[in-house]
């Protein structure tokens, strides 16, 4: 609030403005709140040049929220706080020892020490320090040959391609932990240490230059390892040489002549700084521009800014008390912050004159600091809740996957990127085919080197580089690679083998092609260019091409035509399930699995194994159900093994209590159920909000403030309500899913933006987006929005397209 400052319950600890906190008392009855004030102390010159204070209100959220600095030394603080007692507004002042009881000292002391989200978000205090393990320097590594490829890692147990670490004593690829929200593996690295007693392993996929990510199982911590380094080359991964540009020298000795730093960001042009309503900048907080870059993309979309910023006063009112916590919220506000033309607003001539009399002669831009937002989005996301520079692709499906998780009205503005991938698969040899579809949000092409057309000049810039790497010159003028669009298209469409492929036809592993083309054809096209990839010596590289991207793109070509004349399907048939020993006498059967929605699920990155046992066990009823019964079960310590069924006579009724897990017996824990009822609201509405939100204390709180009005709701209507959810899986059993909403159309599309990518690697470097808006290219570099003079549409990383109206 502007003028009222915040006031913070002292039971829930939510934070209120004072137009919520009345409402919020009436809700739960919670009488005691800290009254949080901040006072501006503002330095002004002064008759003889000194600073004189003048004090006013902080304005708590929008000085924070734009680019105002109140951490310049021209403001000073004075924080103000008070106890106050509803509903006769009883202040009193604090610290107040004498008149308070202890516990509530003990309470507002806590609230007024922690750190608030913008401090959070400094770089210092981003992450722990990290200690070095006690088992670095003694560490005895095994020579036992082995080498570890660059790519193509899989665990060696369960062939899991995801959370793999590699123990530093004797070289294993092994699978992490299985974490609470889908992702991790199977446990293998830790019941490896648990053998062998190798204490230290290092994440794969997080190797740069700077270090590595190492866990000790002894120690049961991340740490340091100092030699990592000497590990890593141990088992032929060239840690030193990464910190080496391929010149022998360092990235800041020499800068090669023809930079896309400077190509990028059109350096040495004077560019035309662009004022208004969807020019408004927005503020790197440290490595977070591959956020903005994708953020100013997708509200450059007339869908995202319907649902968010003209439902603004709607998505307001009924926001949820704390709306800071709020997905919706925050993106309009977002969206409104960059929309509305209220942070980019021409300098007056006043501070033109101030600017040129301090010698600023760059014009500063207002913009928005994303910060609130960034808090949100990354919110329990290992990689995005860092300081690290991220790929923005990953950060694009991302923000998707939230905005399929909090729909805003009747219109999901994610729809507009959605289609459907048909993919063909082949058994080469009984040439029997397999199709299926999945959902995709970007199409991936591949950039096909092999069709450089400037091959000459390459060679000859390879032998000048590597004669000027022998005498220690600096390197020749660098010439980049020109690839024409249609060879990454072709490359695209080409068949790809399959690893591990189980021949249905054959009954056995065999040779499989995979082909993909497009069921459908999304409203707006996001190509991604695949230029990130390791070198045989463990080196990052980034492909440093030109390719040359069409403003007008037709993709007619690669639509899907399903089961052709003269094919021949391959046997719906699922691989034979290994049962392990069992003394009460397992055996082998032929079990009838929906093998689709096994894979529907695996694809979300969920064991396969785990997948087929669901899909069993809640008796084919598709993917949706299944999904809640992985949900139940994921923390259960056979959950990726195998299906094992217990001997004849038994096999019904555990089938039977499987399901059931998933069915009507799912009431939250009591105690949960308790803690709701303490703040004033009635048991059917805390079971409800529970059961919404997973047995989640936080969110069924935050789900019960956004739903006010089942307040007033009759007990038999919840139980209604209750009744309709619990019986969810029936109805999608009885009326089948309508699938994925799929905007479909003609594969004709126009370029209309795309995000660059400058630096060796997706963990470093810099991001910028350009857009074409009015019928010109407009360059978005953090708080600075110009005029483009050269959009450098040839060095992309990710580019959208919208479909052209047939």
């Amino acid at each position: 609030d502007s003028e009222g400052g915040l006031y913070v319950c002292m039971n829930t600890f939510l934070g209120f403005g004072r137009e919520h906190i009345e409402r919020h008392y009436r809700k739960t009855g919670q009488c005691v709140y800290l009254h949080l004030k901040r006072h501006v102390i503002e330095k002004v010159p002064g008759a003889s040049g000194g600073a004189l204070p003048k004090r006013r209100n902080a304005k708590l959220f929008l000085d924070l929220e734009t680019n105002g600095d109140l951490n310049s030394d021209d403001f000073e603080y004075e924080d103000e706080a008070k106890l106050v007692i509803f509903p006769d507004h009883y202040e009193i002042s604090l610290p107040n020892i004498e008149e308070l009881p202890a516990l509530v000292t003990i309470a507002c002391d806590a609230l007024l020490s922690a750190k608030s989200p913008y401090r959070k978000q400094e770089p210092d205090s981003w992450e722990e320090e990290l200690q070095a393990s006690k088992h670095a320097k003694t560490l005895v590594q095994l020579d036992n040959g082995v080498r570890i490829p660059p790519s193509g890692w899989k665990c060696s147990k369960c062939d899991l391609r995801e959370n793999l670490w590699l123990n530093l004593t004797d070289g294993s690829v092994l699978c992490g932990k299985w974490f609470f929200d889908g992702s991790g593996g199977n446990g293998h690295a830790v019941d490896h240490y648990k053998e062998t007693g190798y204490p230290l392993a290092v994440k794969l996929g997080t190797i740069t230059p700077d270090g590595a990510d190492v866990y000790s199982f002894d120690e049961e911590e991340p740490v340091l390892d100092p030699h990592i380094a000497k590990h890593l080359a141990h088992f032929g991964i060239d840690m030193l040489q990464m910190q080496v540009t391929e010149n022998g020298l360092r990235d800041n000795d020499i800068k090669p002549r023809v930079s896309e730093w400077e190509v990028i960001q059109e350096a040495g042009v004077k560019l035309k700084p662009m004022y208004g309503p969807g020019y408004t900048g927005m503020k790197n907080l440290g490595n977070s521009c591959y956020l903005s870059a994708v953020m100013q993309a997708i509200f450059s979309i007339p869908e995202f800014q319907r649902a968010y910023v003209g439902n603004l006063p709607r998505i307001f009112d009924y926001s949820p008390l704390d709306p800071t916590q709020d997905f919706n919220t925050q993106m309009a506000k977002l969206g409104h912050g960059l929309l509305s033309g209220q942070y980019s607003k021409p300098p007056m001539k006043s501070e033109l004159i101030e600017q040129v009399m301090k010698e600023e002669h760059k014009p500063q831009q207002n913009g928005i600091s994303p910060r609130m937002f960034k808090a949100f989005i990354s919110k329990g996301h290992p990689e995005f809740s860092s300081n690290r520079q991220q790929d923005a692709q990953e950060f694009f499906l991302h923000l998707i996957n939230l905005v399929e998780r909090n729909p805003v009205g009747s219109e999901n503005p994610s729809d507009v990127f959605r289609f459907l991938v048909e993919e063909r698969t082949q058994c080469c040899q009984s040439r029997k085919v397999r199709y299926t579809e999945r959902v995709d949000y970007i199409m991936q092409l591949p950039v096909a080197m092999e069709a450089a057309t400037n091959k000459d000049e390459l060679i000859a810039y390879e032998l000048k580089r590597r004669e000027a790497e022998a005498a220690r010159r600096p390197p020749p003028e660098l010439v980049r690679a020109k690839i024409p669009f249609s060879a990454c298209l072709r490359a695209f469409s080409e068949p790809n083998n399959v690893e591990d492929f189980w021949s249905s036809a054959l009954q056995a592993k065999s040779a499989g092609v995979k082909t993909s083309r497009f069921a459908s054809f999304p409203e707006y096209l996001v190509v991604q260019i695949k230029k990130f990839t390791f070198g045989l010596d463990w080196i990052p590289k980034k492909l440093d091409v030109s390719i040359d991207m069409p403003d007008f793109l037709d993709i007619s070509h690669l639509r899907a035509r399903g089961l052709q004349p003269g094919e021949e399907e391959l046997p719906d048939i699922a691989p034979p399930i290994i049962i392990p020993d069992d003394p009460k006498g397992s055996f082998l059967i032929a079990l009838d699995i929906d093998e689709s929605s096994a894979m529907q699920l695996a694809e979300m990155g969920f064991p396969l194994e785990a997948c087929r046992k669901a899909v069993y066990y809640t008796g084919n009823l598709g993917a949706e159900v299944a999904f809640n019964w992985i949900i139940a079960h994921m923390e259960e310590p056979d959950f990726a093994e195998p299906l094992a069924l217990p001997a004849f006579g038994e096999a019904a009724s555990s089938g039977a209590a499987a399901f059931g897990a998933v069915g009507l017996d799912n009431q939250p824990p009591e105690e949960m159920v308790a803690i709701i009822i303490s703040m004033g609201f009635q048991r059917n509405l805390a079971i409800q909000a529970l059961k919404a939100t997973n047995n989640n204390l936080e969110r069924a709180l935050e789900w019960i403030f956004s739903h006010p009005e089942l307040e007033n709701e009759s007990e038999p209507a919840l139980d209604m309500m209750n009744m309709e959810n619990n019986a969810n899986a029936n109805i999608l059993a009885e009326t089948g899913s309508e699938g994925p909403r799929i905007k479909d159309g003609s594969g004709r599309y126009e370029l209309f933006g795309f995000i660059s990518h400058m630096g060796t690697s997706t963990m470093s470097g810099h991001y910028v987006c350009h857009l074409k808006k009015e019928g010109r290219w407009v360059i978005y570099n953090d708080l600075r929005v110009c005029a483009s003079e050269r959009p450098p549409k040839d060095l992309g990383y990710i580019y959208f397209y919208h479909r052209i109206p047939s």
